[in-house]
């Protein structure tokens, strides 16, 4: 007994007609370089800006001690983990500045960052760590009691100059930024690879776009 097919062939099937989305912004590939060049630097002269708004900004579970990150020190170590060390040494130096401008220019920031920036850029973290988040966390921890111990010492001396009426003991400072080093290391260390990841991500794919 024979079951009657249905009408037409079974091997055929629907085709749906196939839809190329288009992107409104084209890739970075097919910008001009100068746009290219302006977009670069237009993203990393704002991460700059919104690491300084960050600076005296508290956010609930940002805060240890009354001890905030040190937002710039995380992008000096960035910026200066994948570069020479003029390049670090340059971009802790402006970035000091910058922080001396909104806070006290004495004892300035530059001297403490600079150095940061220069010892980062000797680091050659490939060597030792695969992970990059782990890898910045340490680093960044080192960083920021380098940068504590370096300001300390700046500003002991400021107070150790300033006869019997100072109100700034060396034992007193030394007290205190015992525990900023450490709060400032920690919470620096823990939200590095926020500020680390979209960045050097960033940075790489321009990199690559130059190269190519």
């Amino acid at each position: 007994m024979k079951i009657p097919g249905f009408p037409g062939n079974k091997n055929t099937k629907a085709r749906t007609p196939d839809r190329k989305s288009k992107s409104l912004i084209p890739q970075l590939t097919d910008w001009h370089p100068w746009l290219r060049q302006g977009m670069d630097w237009t993203v990393t002269s704002g991460s700059v800006v919104l690491c300084l708004l960050m600076l005296p900004t508290r956010f609930p579970g940002m805060e240890l001690l009354g001890i905030a990150p040190n937002w710039l020190l995380i992008w000096v170590v960035a910026w200066s983990v994948k570069r020479s060390i003029l390049a670090g040494a340059l971009a802790g130096i402006i970035l000091g500045l910058l922080q001396d401008a909104m806070t006290a220019p004495n004892p300035t920031h530059a001297v403490s960052l600079g150095i940061v920036g220069m010892l980062t850029s000797l680091i050659q973290k490939q060597r030792f760590i695969q992970e990059d988040f782990i890898s910045i966390a340490l680093i960044v921890f080192g960083m920021a009691i380098v940068s504590d111990t370096i300001f300390a010492m700046q500003l002991s001396l400021i107070g150790g100059s300033c006869g019997d009426q100072c109100f700034r003991k060396v034992e007193d400072i030394w007290t205190y930024y015992q525990r900023v080093a450490l709060a400032s290391a920690i919470l620096s260390s823990l939200w590095a690879p926020v500020l680390y990841y979209p960045l050097n991500r960033w940075w790489q794919q321009m990199k690559l776009i130059h190269n190519s």
